[in-house]
């Protein structure tokens, strides 16, 4: 991994590629698909994908250049183009630049985590003795996976400790040179996903295997043992030079001995859980894996055999003598001072955060653009059909220009959060996304997010940011097409086109962008949050609240607010979220104890169980989410309709118990349905069962309630993650908060509160005298 920031880093890739990048632009003749490798990492098996797939920059400065990197096995014109006033009309567009023409030019992914040990073992010297020691928690059964090798079948074959499909632990040694032999079958194990100790010695002509401390066998092997020149992997092995035969497991404390351990010695390395690292005597390597962050992994033996984590894995598992389900979901826990959590590093076949494909399209955004969502739009045939393809990113205002009144922000953690297929086939027509994506150009292709597990069923708890994410495209819906819904970027744009027809100014940033520079909130009057804004950073939360706090204002267009905390790596290049209970979204597998970040070692999964409740900043908190159909979308019904945002400096002409939020004719779109929140003493009102320790929030004061949105036999979650029916019948309120600490909050309450604008008048000038109140002034005509 490079030591730059991500930004330089892609920026120094593409000026790299830059003589690529102009062969793209001239349409000339394409290299050979790239099968190997990706130029920062070792040599690994590659996987090839069929039809249109590409990634740019999330966001950018105007003036800034954007960088495509793609991988096509047809040829395709690509444009750059500023989404237009129309959603569903892509003529609306604005072009900004065509590209001529271009080729195929096919880049393969690399997917499969594992460590890599750059400094290997002697090549030639030959081995006295030998100890393969480790922790397993296997995932899967159904192939061969390597644990420790230097060992390569069409290469130099050392040494080799396997799992292979059905559950047998298998073993090879070897001399250094050409496979000369069969492969020694020694033990079934019992179950996945349990931590199993294995142990193999070798000495004078014998092998000898242990598992949980107890001997399973002996088998003559003659020497002479050597480890040849295969590289040394820790959960791979290598195929003609490439890594391969990735683990799908839980590795805890590897270590390699130039001696065969006792079999009391295996006995009390068994006892001791993997807690404390071998005694340095006869140590060749040992990777304790204590470092719960990055990619590098130090050998505690003193000889130097640190480790490269290839495609990042997971941290923060804990290790053999840890029980994650004995964790508190909701009571006090550091894991830096748990004397018993050890440490583990999760493995899968299918890991991959970074593409790591070379700039194929680059071109430089006009000083002048406007700030807003743009799309590279690829279109090309396929199958005899017309397709499109979208790459969504953000153009900020450039540096140098005077800011807008408004900075509407864009809810792009969630974009990625719900990109469960960045490999997805192509498609000829609108893509009808659900949470588990769409089908895979290729079958393997990596395929998980915050709601679809690994494919051997490992929690996804990382995303990548340098990676597809078709999920965001502009024709993307949630929903069946006679409801026309969604809820990622198209349902966005309602908001967006609302404000450029009622001529307010504002620019845009995607969420990352304020988690890393929350100070840019500095100079804007109003902060809207649109949306689907769900997942949010402790950082981007804080930042909203220092806002507030110094006078500025947010609306709020969204629903199922600040619910699951992420956090980022250093490079901004992985998002985390750790999602737990199944009841109210959490990733099946996933445990109390594996809830704390990598990052920080501080608690995730909900916002408001890490100490970051969407009420104490913005007055409301989601109650649920229920079918998206057109009987389960409601309207507004205002509740205080003589409030001054209902009257100054627009009447709306709404009474109360009126409805507003919906057609005119009482149709779709209407404002209320997928996900909603409401005020705490809502949620109060259905929490019957209240954990040991734990207290339910106070509303803090101020708080308006504006309009609400009501249903019969609708079941909502309680603050502890419970549903509980709505005796109350509210799931969705609109409020103004007047905060006691400073600020002014307007919150609708709904994610589809712009789509609701797109038609309603009524609604429409409301939200005139929202912003009217909070300062903001439209622009001349």
């Amino acid at each position: 991994m490079s030591k730059l920031p991500r930004r330089e880093f892609l920026k120094k890739t593409a000026a790299s590629v830059a003589s690529a990048s102009a062969l793209a632009s001239l349409g000339a003749a394409r290299p050979e698909p790239s099968t190997v490798t990706a130029g920062d990492i070792p040599p690994h098996t590659p996987m090839l994908v069929p039809g249109v797939h590409s990634y740019a920059e999330e966001s950018l400065d105007a003036g800034e250049t954007i960088h495509f990197r793609t991988s096509s096995t047809v040829p395709h014109d690509l444009s750059v183009v500023r989404l237009g006033q129309d959603v569903d009309d892509f003529a609306s567009d604005e072009v900004l630049h065509a590209f001529p023409r271009s080729e195929p030019n096919q880049q393969a992914i690399h997917p499969g985590s594992y460590i890599h040990v750059a400094k290997g073992l002697a090549r030639e010297e030959p081995l006295s003795a030998l100890t393969l020691e480790c922790w397993v928690r296997p995932w899967s059964w159904e192939s061969d996976q390597a644990l420790i090798t230097t060992f390569d079948p069409q290469g130099d074959c050392g040494f080799a400790l396997y799992l292979t499909e059905g559950g047998w632990v298998k073993f090879y040694l070897g001399d250094g040179g050409a496979f000369r032999g069969n492969w020694i079958h020694a033990y079934k194990r019992n179950e996945v996903r349990r931590w199993q100790h294995l142990v193999l010695t070798w000495e004078a002509d014998t092998a000898r295997l242990y598992a949980n401390g107890k001997f399973t066998g002996s088998w003559k092997v003659p020497g002479p043992l050597r480890p040849g020149r295969t590289p040394l992997h820790l959960g791979a092995a290598g195929s003609g030079g490439l890594a391969s035969d990735f683990l799908d497991g839980d590795l805890a404390m590897p270590a390699i001995y130039e001696r065969a351990l006792a079999a009391d010695e295996v006995k009390q390395r068994f006892a001791a859980q993997a807690l404390h690292p071998p005694n340095r005597k006869d140590l060749i390597a040992c990777w304790p894996l204590a470092e719960e962050f990055g990619d590098r992994v130090e050998d505690s033996s003193g000889n130097q055999h640190h480790g490269r984590i290839i495609n990042r894995a997971t941290w923060m598992i804990g290790g053999p003598s840890f029980d994650a389900e004995s964790v508190s979901r909701f009571g006090p826990y550091d894991p830096i001072q748990d004397p018993k959590r050890g440490h583990g590093l999760r493995l899968a076949s299918d890991d991959l955060y970074d593409c790591r494909w070379q700039t194929t399209h680059e071109y430089a955004i006009p000083q002048n653009a406007k700030s807003g969502i743009y799309v590279g739009r690829f279109e090309f045939d396929l199958d005899g059909e017309q397709r499109k393809y979208h790459v969504t990113f953000i153009v900020r205002k450039a540096r140098a220009r005077p800011k807008e009144p408004i900075l509407m922000l864009c809810s792009t953690n969630t974009w990625r959060a719900y990109s469960a297929t960045p490999f997805a086939a192509n498609v000829s027509d609108r893509q009808l996304w659900d949470t588990q994506g769409l089908e895979n150009a290729t079958e393997h292709a990596p395929s998980y997010s915050c709601y679809r597990n690994h494919r051997h069923g490992q929690p996804a708890y990382a995303f990548g940011r340098t990676m597809p994410w078709p999920a965001a495209g502009p024709d993307v819906l949630f929903s069946t097409e006679d409801v026309n819904y969604s809820h990622l970027m198209r349902g966005e744009r309602f908001a967006h086109i609302w404000l450029d027809q009622n001529r307010y100014g504002y620019d845009v940033a995607a969420d990352y962008d304020l988690h890393r520079d929350a100070g840019q909130l500095e100079g804007y009057k109003v902060l809207i949050i649109n949306g689907h804004s769900e997942y949010w950073s402790i950082d981007a939360y804080e930042g909203v609240d220092r806002f507030l706090r110094n006078g500025g204002s947010v609306i709020v267009l969204s629903g199922n607010t600040m619910f699951w905390r992420v956090s980022y790596d250093d490079d901004g290049g992985v998002m985390e979220c750790r999602k737990y209970d199944t009841d109210i979204g959490g990733r099946e597998a996933a445990s109390p104890g594996e809830m704390y970040h990598s990052h920080d070692k501080k608690r995730g999964s909900l916002m408001r169980y890490a100490g970051y409740p969407a009420w104490k900043v913005l007055g409301l908190e989601c109650i649920g989410w229920w079918p998206i159909t057109d009987d389960k979308f409601g309207a507004y019904e205002a509740v205080d309709s003589d409030h001054f945002l209902f009257r100054e400096p627009e009447r709306v002409d709404v009474q109360e118990g009126g409805l507003f939020g919906q057609s005119p004719d009482g149709s779709l779109p209407r404002v209320g349905g997928h996900e909603s929140d409401v005020r705490i003493g809502r949620i109060r009102n259905i929490t019957k069962h209240i954990p040991e320790g734990q207290t339910l929030p106070e509303e803090p004061p101020g708080i308006t309630t504006l309009a609400q949105i009501t249903a019969e036999d609708r079941r909502g979650i309680d603050y502890f993650g419970r549903w509980e029916p709505l005796d109350h019948g509210v799931y969705a309120e609109m409020t103004y908060w007047d905060r006691p600490q400073g600020g002014q909050v307007f919150h609708g309450g709904c994610i589809a509160g712009g789509w609701a604008l797109s038609t309603d008048e009524k609604f429409s000038a409301l939200m005139r005298n929202v912003l009217h109140h909070f300062g903001v002034q439209r622009e001349r005509a």
